[in-house]
């Protein structure tokens, strides 16, 4: 079907690579554990939407292009990896000035929903690694000679999107009921929110040295 092959091995690899832990699993576990559920959720949201667009630029080819321009790809890779590194810095800064805080300070206001759709579509939209993997693993599933290579391109980014937000959203559920056994605990959920923001800066080094 539109020259889609051994799609049942492509299922299996897609499963084992979602539940591999990565760059999305710990972003969408640190916003859930540092800002709760909901938005654990709609990051994971967000993050499906950042592979939507990965699928449609794969299919169109545009993924190609910018993975054969050295000057677009680290211009990506360097969005990427700030976004992280700041989200990061916000975190530690958050953890330390709750450590100050008067215990009847009122509590940190939640992130808009937008908002955190937005992180989420940006941390996976501007990774590079994801752009070559698209590259490097979908056209082993898609015939040479189909002459149905875009929509066959876009069937399975579909099916990888909605797998990983299915993944991603139990991620989320777990962390974030994690998080609420410790709510009664500032200490511990301030050395949680410290651990959280070192690991997205560590999550941006991580992505600013990644090569072609």
């Amino acid at each position: 079907m539109l020259g889609i092959v051994h799609f049942p091995l492509f299922l299996l690899a897609v499963t084992a690579l979602n539940l591999t832990p990565g760059p999305d699993l710990a972003y969408v576990a640190g916003q859930s554990i540092a800002h709760g559920r909901r938005a654990g959720l709609l990051s994971a949201l967000g993050m499906s939407f950042g592979g939507c667009a990965h699928t449609v630029a794969c299919a169109v080819g545009f993924t190609a292009l910018l993975a054969a321009s050295p000057g677009a790809f680290n211009a990506i890779k360097w969005i990427g990896a700030t976004y992280l590194m700041v989200l990061g810095a916000r975190t530690l800064l958050s953890a330390t000035r709750a450590g100050a805080r008067d215990a009847d300070a009122p509590p940190t206001p939640q992130l808009s929903r937008g908002r955190l759709l937005l992180r989420g579509f940006v941390t996976n939209a501007s990774n590079p690694k994801v752009l070559l993997f698209y590259i490097a693993f979908f056209p082993q599933f898609v015939a040479a000679d189909s002459p149905h290579k875009t929509l066959a391109f876009l069937v399975l980014g579909a099916v990888f999107v909605l797998l990983g937000l299915a993944n991603d959203c139990i991620v989320a559920w777990v962390a974030s009921t994690a998080a609420r056994a410790v709510r009664g605990k500032p200490v511990v959920r301030r050395w949680i929110d410290r651990v959280v923001g070192a690991g997205f800066i560590g999550l941006g080094v991580r992505l600013a040295l990644t090569e072609r």
